[in-house]
């Protein structure tokens, strides 16, 4: 009672599970497990001493650890303070990935690892650095990445491959041993909870559909709530209205947080600009390389019922992993809009509406972005 969820499905062998891949709340039950042992203390009988505490460990301190690193980046990759400021004030105050911090989830430790990855690439690729533990620590996070967030495939991809290609013998040495820890205890949890390699939600298909079900409570039958799902779980219709409202629409990445318009513009001026390292371009190339491709994965490819920005949530927060790679495109055009006067007061405006957007979900993520509210009534 009161700890219901949408969230559930049905094993074949008659239980009920959580929909969600069991590696990232095993790895939180390690520390829940250290908690009980010292203090005595359960999810029953403390709950909101417990959850708030692993949230500061789990959310705040990492979150933290994101900016420290995200302001190394903007000061190794960018060429004006004006610019390395905004970078980071808007990595602070003008993503919707910090409106996760207050619940536990999977994005912003995505996130995290995507800006390790990032910054270990950097030493790599910029500074020389061929110390194995900066390969093993990419190998790390580029495989926690894809566990928490599936379509990041295409970034520790093409990120594996660039390392490969830079320095082959470290890569092998140390990267792909780290990524595969984490493919094994991805795949060992899965089989462990559920006897099977795949997580529940790649058990959909027709004779092997986990959220087609009906279980008894009390005397009475309860349905699962994806046989008849509800507002905007039911999902677009529309391809192009799918697309319309997830970039400028109620879910908009550019509507409610139109900073991301620089960041955009950074992968178009990257590659160009002549008085940008070579690698930099590189990487301002790769991370639009895999924007277009998560965004055709996301909007051209799923079918109706996938189509719902996330549920209900307060953006569209299947692409929130990228605010690192977006901030660290936005470079080259901060870099730009910091020698025009007016171009820093377009740049603000641009930062005060997305500060906006953040700060209207600020208690619970779960809710509808204020643009969706406002079309809504």
């Amino acid at each position: 009672p009161r700890w219901d969820t949408i969230d559930m499905v049905k094993h074949p062998n008659g239980h009920l599970y959580s929909s969600k891949p069991p590696l990232l709340p095993t790895m939180a039950a390690g520390e829940y497990w250290l908690i009980h042992r010292l203090t005595g203390w359960t999810l029953d009988t403390h709950p909101y001493e417990i959850g708030r505490f692993m949230l500061v460990t789990m959310n705040v301190l990492p979150m933290a650890l994101y900016f420290l690193i995200l302001a190394a980046l903007a000061e190794r990759l960018g060429s004006t303070d004006w610019g390395r400021i905004f970078v980071v004030a808007a990595g602070a105050l003008g993503t919707l990935l910090t409106t996760f911090a207050v619940v536990f989830n999977n994005h912003l430790p995505g996130a995290l690892c995507a800006i390790v990855c990032l910054y270990a690439g950097v030493r790599i690729w910029l500074d020389g650095e061929r110390r194995l533990r900066w390969f093993l620590l990419a190998g790390l996070c580029a495989g926690l990445l894809v566990t928490n967030e599936l379509p990041a495939l295409a970034f520790s991809a093409l990120l594996s491959l660039g390392l490969l290609w830079k320095a082959p013998r470290q890569t092998l040495a140390a990267y792909v041993p780290g990524a595969l820890v984490v493919a094994a205890a991805f795949f060992a949890t899965n089989w462990i909870a559920y006897q099977s390699l795949r997580p529940p939600y790649m058990h959909r298909s027709p004779g092997d559909n986990w959220y087609d079900y009906s279980y008894e409570r009390n005397g009475h039958t309860i349905e699962s709530y994806w046989r008849n799902p509800q507002g905007i779980d039911r999902g677009e219709t529309s391809k192009a209205a799918d697309a319309f409202h997830a970039l400028v629409g109620h879910h908009g990445v550019l509507s409610l947080t139109p900073v991301w318009l620089l960041a955009f513009a950074g992968m178009g001026l990257g590659p160009v600009r002549r008085a940008l390292e070579h690698v930099v371009k590189g990487l301002t190339l790769l991370i639009a390389s895999v924007t277009v491709i998560c965004l055709v994965f996301y909007l051209g490819l799923q079918p109706q019922g996938n189509r719902n920005y996330g549920g209900m949530s307060c953006g569209l927060r299947w692409m929130f992993w990228f605010a690192p790679l977006w901030l660290v495109s936005m470079l080259p055009a901060a870099d730009g809009v910091g020698q025009r006067r007016w171009a820093q007061v377009l740049a603000a405006v641009l930062l005060a509406v997305s500060a906006l957007s953040v700060t209207y979900p600020t208690w619970n993520p779960w809710t509808h972005p204020w643009l969706f509210d406002f079309m809504y009534h």
